[in-house]
């Protein structure tokens, strides 16, 4: 992944309000060990992330895609004071790093970690959803945003993860990734039930309301 990285958002990010300890422990854990550390959310979309929760201020949080939980622990930050992360992964080992981070926190009770396919249990969560964060399998997106809308309330959130793709998505020439990330973009442009904005924040962050 190519990140959008140049004098600009190395200004934003050294003007952007600090995060907490534990979370800066697991990016420094992440880019230490994991060659994928690219799937991490990272500083400055995580602060976003944050930032975003806190405005919505959800009561129930559904995450696909757990990695080592920075997002999730992000997304928490901005919870209603009862309020709850459902984070769904199937990499046992990532997410027990995950696990072991959000104990080190006051979210630790406020995060329920799944470990199943989302495909099989999404259908079966009986939450009204306030916002959903997609950050998993590429060529799955359009079937998680069809699966989760119904669940999602009016005035709900979708945001997804890597819809640029590092630039990918303009190629001619699409892999299934990128073919994947191209549909579910113009999918959810086409979508008359919702309000969407694209934004160039690192890979590309895709907002989407439900109206």
């Amino acid at each position: 992944m190519d990140e959008i990285k140049n004098e600009l958002t190395e200004y934003a990010d050294a003007h952007t309000s600090g995060e907490s300890d534990v979370l800066r422990d697991l990016r420094e854990h992440c880019y230490a060990h994991y060659e994928d550390s690219a799937m991490l959310s990272g500083f400055y979309q995580g602060r976003v992330l944050s930032m975003l929760s806190y405005m919505i201020r959800p009561q129930v949080i559904l995450e696909i895609g757990t990695y080592l939980g920075y997002s999730a622990l992000c997304l928490a930050e901005g919870l209603a004071d009862d309020g709850k992360v459902i984070t769904l992964d199937i990499q046992e080992d990532t997410n027990a790093v995950a696990r072991s981070f959000v104990e080190k926190t006051e979210y630790r009770r406020r995060i329920e970690f799944i470990l199943a396919p989302a495909l099989d249990i999404i259908p079966n969560l009986t939450e009204t959803l306030d916002l959903v964060f997609i950050d998993a399998d590429k060529p799955n997106y359009s079937n998680y945003y069809n699966l989760v809308f119904d669940k999602l309330r009016p005035g709900g959130f979708i945001i997804a993860d890597n819809v640029l793709w590092s630039g990918r998505v303009r190629d001619e020439e699409k892999d299934e990734n990128t073919q994947a990330l191209s549909d579910f973009n113009e999918m959810v442009l086409a979508d008359e039930r919702v309000e969407n904005v694209l934004l160039p924040i690192r890979d590309g962050l895709m907002i989407i309301r439900k109206k």
